[in-house]
């Protein structure tokens, strides 16, 4: 059996009884019921995910997936190949827009090469999963083999294990860099939802008017040729997919497998998200939608998964940058949850009782 159906198995819900609890000490507390608003589904959440009403999250991690992508010669990007290899090296030397925004929530940046055109240096600080040095144009022949997106999933789910097992990983954000990557993200949901590709796919990087055209057309070439079955997310992964959103897709099964709460970022980690919700379902549980993307196809996919977004905050650059505000939020909620006094702790009298 394959490394990804055991870690699929091994996913298990929550606790219903902590969650359950929860809930009773957010109605508890001395002051109007839902009055913190999205807070409190938060921390019940959270508490079952832990199986405790005191979550402190001591070791986060974002994991920043890196790939490369063949469709980038069919002119959908603004910015040259060579751009992913350097932010690479930018992210591992602390200076890029998810660094900055990681330290101040108190979270590691790690990266994670699954298909970067570049060789890396073997002594380079990152996870090296290369499964091959970018995926083929996906407009004249699918991306990978499916072997290959069985790899790039399982090596999300050993990431994962080794965060867990060696440095006690107990929150985890996900990320993505890669020039390209919207359209195989907008492809997936194009794929799964039937939807019009031109309502489920956006500008990317600020390509203008005729690029998108070109970007739509390109997707819908992609999607004639190859008929991805939407019942089948591996087929539709290795059809239309990056290496890196396979890696996304891993994280996710990886850690709810491993009882780790997962706070996706925008497009394609969400992409991601849903290549793990639609293979492994039971996943959904585990994670939160960090924020709401300037990318139209973003919308949709957190629609399919039914996950609401933390935030909404005009974000569309990707590399964990949304899950690592976010994780402000998810540390807001615990302490809500286990700090504010209940009417009978402080001697009050209920009036929503009376």
């Amino acid at each position: 059996m394959h490394q990804l159906q055991r870690t699929i198995d091994a996913i298990r819900p929550p606790d219903g009884s902590a969650h359950r609890a929860a809930l009773q000490r957010l109605a508890d507390q001395a002051r109007p019921q839902g009055s913190l608003g999205i807070l409190e589904p938060l921390a019940a959440r959270l508490a079952a995910i832990a199986g405790s009403l005191d979550v402190r999250f001591q070791n986060k991690v974002i994991v920043t997936c890196a790939g490369d992508h063949g469709v980038v010669t069919e002119g959908v990007s603004l910015f040259p190949q060579e751009v992913t290899p350097q932010m690479v090296y930018n992210f591992v030397q602390g200076g890029a827009s998810v660094s900055v925004l990681a330290a101040h929530a108190g979270a590691t940046v790690r990266v994670a090469d699954l298909g970067v055109n570049h060789d890396f240096p073997p002594d380079l600080p990152i996870f090296h999963c290369k499964i091959g040095k970018g995926t083929a144009n996906f407009s004249r022949q699918p991306a990978m083999t499916r072997e290959q997106a069985i790899r790039s999933l399982e090596a999300g789910i050993e990431i994962v294990n080794h965060l867990v097992d060696e440095e006690s990983m107990d929150l985890l954000g996900t990320g993505d860099m890669g020039i390209g990557n919207t359209t195989p993200s907008s492809a997936i949901i194009a794929a799964f939802s039937g939807l019009p590709v031109a309502t489920v796919t956006g500008r990317g990087t600020g390509i203008d008017d005729a690029m998108l055209k070109n970007k739509i057309a390109v997707i819908e070439r992609a999607l004639a040729l190859h008929r991805p079955d939407p019942s089948d997310a591996l087929d539709v992964l290795a059809k239309v997919g990056g290496f890196e959103i396979g890696g996304l897709a891993g994280l996710v099964i990886g850690a709810a497998a491993r009882g780790i709460p997962v706070l996706c970022d925008g497009l394609i980690s969400t992409a991601g998200a849903l290549i793990a919700c639609e293979l492994a379902p039971a996943a959904k549980a585990y994670l939160f939608a960090s924020h709401n993307s300037v990318e139209i196809g973003h919308r949709c996919m957190l629609e399919r998964m039914g996950l609401t977004p933390l935030l909404n905050l005009d974000f569309r650059l990707g590399e964990g940058t949304g899950a690592a505000v976010a994780m402000h939020l998810l540390d807001a909620a615990t302490r809500v949850l286990a700090e504010i006094k209940t009417f009978a702790e402080v001697g009050i009298a209920n009036a929503q009782e009376g």
